[in-house]
């Protein structure tokens, strides 16, 4: 299929013009409108033309004909721009089609999305037929170019080679470098990385920083070396570090970090009430943390917080699209925009009851509209994940001298290990487990001991991870095995056994990493998953954070990685992998 260079071709701006001329029809038309300008910072009265995906017109005036047109009268309605979400992981179960339609239900209708899964799983041609693809989705979806792994690979230079990462950035889809999770590399003279940095800007797309806990020198050096944004602030005072060195700051509301309340109470208290440099992101949290929608949730604490309800939308509109250049197309309720439309009853609430996406019901007096735009997975090549190979007795030895303590539900520890390892089952008066990464191929394995997790947890398997390998956790090493077994029944995903029986699985059909179920139904059965883990000992707040970032060397202190356990601060592999 030949590549369309242009967001409309030229028969189709014709065709645009052609309807304020009288010659065509809009498509739809919304009189009547109450719609928020953001120029004006006003409420403002008029006429809204839609034809096909774009707003051709914006006024008091209405159109000469209306004979293939729907006619939607809005005088009862508040008409906001479609919420854009600048910091998506749309791999936390779900995928990015199930989530982007779910999210669109409560008007979060464009996303920027990590490409992490994308880029690391697939060669580049497939993955840009993927981000292709997904331009035909009434949902708008755009990317980031990861410039590292976010743990230790041993083929990191050539999966992150610079024509990969230089094919990325020059993608259309694609709009900002990041997010920065390997900046102490940048800082210690990783060249090549501060390269594609240049080139990012040298192609005027932004760089997403990842620093939590940073100190203001560190703000000042990573804005000097190219950083634009950072979304990692936990408290008011965070925030104002980030702006007094000339950051955007994208304020985060997640599972792992609810922060949003009191970031705002504190940001007045300091006397900030200017907000044009904020964004609100949800930092790709698991499906339960969406049961009541995506940016609708964020908006509404920043209304019910003080900030004032014009700001408090900008903030998810208008403040991300000008930011990212995108102004000319979103954002706004204005001509020439995507047509990327909510309908409110109340202006303080911020749930819609219908969603317009590129000028498609998503959503029509409270009742989803049927889609015509299906993404068809296996046309990529994802599949159930193919497991030929089976764990030995070997493979579940665990004689490490220290091993993995959990502090909270990402930040893990080294701790000598001093209880006897060699049995085939632990007790269940301790929180200490057996635990593994082991290649998604077979080829190697890591062992160690996890304390933290779980009290009474016969089995638990997972293909769900930061490097797609496969985690498995127990006290019990028969139920471990039999949660291998039954992960390796399934394609891939995560499975709880006890005392012989499978309690509960998740199947991940997506190449063992994501979902293709919907939304509704995945959030049952996470929330399923997380009171059982409870029931087990668990006892922090998000299990498939904790699962996602036992690889993730950009949190302190010790990991698990393809390369072996990695000392994070030290930047070295304490113990290899062992090859099977």
């Amino acid at each position: 299929m030949q590549e369309q260079r242009y967001r409309w071709k030229n028969k189709q701006l014709r065709e645009h013009v052609a309807v304020i001329d009288g010659m065509k029809s809009p498509h739809k038309l919304l009189k009547n409108a109450t719609y928020l300008h953001h120029d004006l910072r006003k409420w403002m009265k008029g006429n809204i033309w839609v034809y096909e995906d774009r707003i051709v017109y914006v006024g008091m005036q209405l159109p000469d004909r209306t004979d293939q047109c729907e006619v939607i009268d809005c005088s009862s309605y508040y008409l906001v721009p479609g919420y854009i979400e600048p910091h998506v992981h749309p791999f936390q179960l779900y995928n990015p089609h199930t989530f982007s339609y779910y999210a669109s239900l409560t008007g979060t209708t464009t996303l920027i999305n990590d490409n992490m899964a994308i880029f690391l799983h697939f060669d580049k041609k497939k993955a840009f037929s993927i981000l292709d693809e997904f331009k035909r989705s009434p949902i708008s979806m755009y990317w980031w170019c990861r410039f590292d792994a976010q743990t230790e690979l041993a083929n990191e230079e050539t999966v992150f080679s610079h024509r990969n990462i230089k094919s990325w950035l020059e993608h259309d889809a694609v709009i900002q470098g990041g997010e920065l999770t390997g900046w102490p590399k940048l800082l210690d003279g990783d060249d090549l990385m501060l390269h594609w940095v240049q080139e990012a800007k040298r192609m005027n797309k932004h760089i997403e920083g990842h620093f939590p806990g940073a100190s203001e020198k560190t703000l000042a050096k990573m804005m000097l070396i190219g950083a634009d944004c950072d979304h990692e602030s936990m408290t008011g005072r965070e925030v104002y570090n980030r702006l007094m060195q000339g950051y955007y700051v994208s304020l985060r509301h997640s599972s792992i970090r609810p922060d949003l309340p009191n970031i705002i109470e504190q940001l007045h208290e300091l006397g900030i009430d200017r907000y044009d440099k904020f964004f609100l992101n949800t930092d790709g949290s698991p499906p339960s943390f969406y049961k009541k929608g995506v940016l609708n949730q964020l908006i509404k604490i920043c209304i019910d917080q003080g900030i004032p309800v014009i700001d408090a939308y900008n903030m998810a509109t208008i403040n991300v699209a000008r930011y990212y250049n995108m102004e000319y197309l979103h954002g706004n309720i204005n001509t020439g925009r995507v047509a990327n439309i909510n309908f409110l009853t109340d202006p303080m609430d911020p749930t819609p009851v219908s969603v317009m996406a590129k000028g498609q019901w998503m959503l029509k007096d409270g009742e989803e509209q049927k889609q015509d735009y299906d993404f068809k997975w296996s046309q990529f090549g994802f599949s159930p994940m193919k497991i030929d190979w089976d764990l030995s007795d070997d493979d579940l030895q665990f004689s490490m001298p220290f091993g993995v303590e959990m502090i909270n539900n990402v930040i893990t520890k080294p701790y000598s290990v001093s209880r006897d390892m060699s049995v085939d089952e632990l007790s269940h008066d301790h929180d200490e487990c057996f635990f593994m990464l082991i290649d998604r191929h077979g080829k190697w394995r890591n062992n160690t001991v996890l304390k933290g997790f779980a009290t009474k947890l016969g089995g638990f398997a997972s293909s769900y991870s930061n490097t797609g390998d496969i985690i498995v956790i127990g006290k019990n090493k028969k139920d471990m095995n039999i949660a291998f077994n039954k992960l390796k029944d399934i394609g891939g995903g995560i499975v709880l056994t006890e005392n012989g029986d499978v309690l509960h699985d998740i199947p991940l059909s997506l190449n063992g990493i994501m979902s293709s179920e919907a939304m509704p139904k995945l959030i049952a059965e996470e929330e399923k998953l997380t009171e059982l883990l409870k029931e087990r000992g668990y006892r922090f707040t998000d299990p498939l954070y904790s699962l996602l970032f036992f690889s993730s060397t950009h949190l302190p202190y010790i990991r698990i990685t393809p390369s072996g356990m990695f000392d994070v601060m030290n930047k070295t592999v304490l113990f290899p992998t062992i090859m099977r």
